[in-house]
């Protein structure tokens, strides 16, 4: 029986947010992100860009399964009236918008930074819901969603945007890696193996926090 596509759609939407947020946080690859790339504004752009790619790609692959008929999940409905996730997409940035009228993520306490983080993550989310369904910002016909003319041009401006946007913004992240990755190969030469922090999942793995030693008093 086919399923309403809500429950989906969220959970896609959560768990974006929850990886990206975690592997910003609490993993060495978002540790050098930190490192490399100055907080505002572009670790800010560049985070926004990576969830924007990320969603859109999932959010296109979920339309074409519906449309296909492929699985249980049908289109997001509320009474028998079918929301487009354009509006999903509105409301996030709202929300986006009203936090940074509250100064979410506007100092430099820890609590800030990481709301900071978050309205970067669902401003990218919620621009991708929303652009990927540009084509009903013009006409609002559920047709013209489906329009080959209009389709083709905008997902490839939109994909190309968010490339380029990851790496521009990404820049020195993305050196820093490319340094890591001749220090480990140039070492691994040397014992006659190359050692990928990559491959060996090294980058995805906890940070530990090194502690300084206890003050002894005089």
């Amino acid at each position: 029986m086919p399923e309403n596509g809500a429950p989906f759609l969220l959970a896609f939407i959560g768990l974006v947010v929850i990886v990206l947020l975690v592997l910003l946080q609490l993993t060495r690859l978002g540790y050098i992100i930190r490192a490399t790339i100055p907080d505002r504004p572009r670790q800010r752009m560049f985070i926004a860009s990576v969830s924007f790619l990320i969603t859109f790609a999932g959010v296109r692959i979920l339309v074409h399964r519906i449309a296909s008929h492929e699985g249980r999940m049908q289109w997001v409905t509320l009474h028998g009236m079918h929301i487009h996730h354009l509006v999903w997409g509105i409301l996030i940035l709202l929300f986006v918008g009203y936090g940074w009228l509250l100064d979410l993520g506007w100092s430099n306490s820890p609590e800030s930074i990481f709301f900071g983080r978050l309205m970067a993550v669902f401003y990218g989310v919620g621009a991708a819901l929303t652009l990927d369904e540009f084509a009903l910002w013009l006409s609002l016909s559920p047709d013209a969603y489906w329009t080959r003319e209009g389709r083709l041009s905008i997902d490839a401006v939109i994909i190309f945007g968010s490339i380029l946007g990851v790496g521009a913004w990404g820049a020195p992240f993305f050196r820093a890696l490319q340094r890591m990755w001749r220090r480990r190969t140039a070492a691994g030469k040397g014992i006659g193996q190359v050692s990928s922090p990559i491959r060996r999942g090294r980058l995805l793995r906890r940070r530990k926090v090194r502690r300084s030693p206890p003050h002894i008093a005089q």
